[in-house]
């Protein structure tokens, strides 16, 4: 019999595995972990104010609002192009819902086309009720939150022909893009547009980079919607994850100090066969 296995025994010969001892490491890190999120999130719940590192391109989109309705301008809104399985999607959905909600009371024009369907219906949804939370439900035009065209460069160019015609004070492309992102960001750029990117795809942060005024990289665009809202489920939520990442940074710098010096059984700590 495995010692490293609990075993149930219904007779000598039929056993049942209950716990494998080689996983603990495992069982102990969730623990750890699940501790953290509901520790922060009590705590949030409790008022307690968590901070957040300054994040400049989601700091810029209370002042990029206010710029479209100064100038009289609408805010065009690209969602990416992916499918609404795409956890980039999922939180440019949390993105848009705070911006519309903006719009709604500062009385702005947005504009949010979309390339699948089923990310269009979502969106149609999320700024339907942002506007109903910020008391505007009147405010809310359907027609606003559209869809074009599931090809690719055909998508492109009818958002690039928006953006020429109806010159927006501000572009958000904020979800997962791929060959058409500098090309959306150049011809926003030649409008004189204010231009807020946000992604995952660590292939087209360069070109969003170089072409937009601000970039939300990588976990930023996760860390938006608890940023934006400042709701404490997502608030502890976020917390609790920076310091499981701290706490897991600093096992493996101190495993790997304690492996060069020789003992090598810390090793075992990160098995999880």
């Amino acid at each position: 019999m495995d010692l490293n296995l609990f075993l149930f025994c219904q007779t000598q010969t039929e056993c049942y595995q209950i716990f494998n001892l080689n996983r603990l490491n495992v069982l102990v890190g969730l623990i750890i972990y699940g501790a953290l999120l509901l520790w922060f999130i009590y705590h949030a719940r409790k008022g307690k104010q968590l901070f957040i590192r300054k994040i400049s391109g989601l700091e810029a989109i209370e002042e990029a609002v206010g710029r479209a309705t100064e100038m009289g301008k609408p805010i065009l809104y690209v969602p990416g192009l992916a499918t609404i399985d795409v956890i980039s999607t999922i939180a440019s959905m949390n993105i848009l819902s705070q911006v519309a909600r903006k719009t709604a009371e500062y009385n702005t024009t947005l504009l949010v086309p979309n390339r699948d369907p089923v990310v269009y219906t979502v969106a149609r949804e999320v700024v339907k009720e942002a506007y109903t939370d910020a008391g505007r439900p009147d405010a809310f035009n359907p027609d606003s939150v559209y869809f074009l065209t599931q090809d690719q460069f055909g998508y492109t160019s009818a958002v690039c022909g928006t953006m020429v015609r109806d010159k927006p004070a501000t572009n958000l492309f904020i979800g997962y893009f791929w060959a058409e992102s500098l090309v959306l960001a150049e011809t926003g750029a030649t409008t004189g547009a204010i231009q807020i990117a946000g992604t995952d795809s660590v292939f087209q942060l360069p070109f969003f980079i170089v072409a937009c005024d601000y970039t939300l990289i990588g976990e930023e665009l996760y860390a938006a919607s608890a940023y934006l809202s400042r709701e404490p489920l997502l608030l502890g939520s976020l917390k609790g994850q920076d310091w499981g990442k701290i706490i897991i940074i600093v096992l493996l710098l101190l495993s790997s100090l304690l492996a060069l010096l020789g003992w090598n059984k810390v090793v075992s700590l990160f098995n999880i066969g």
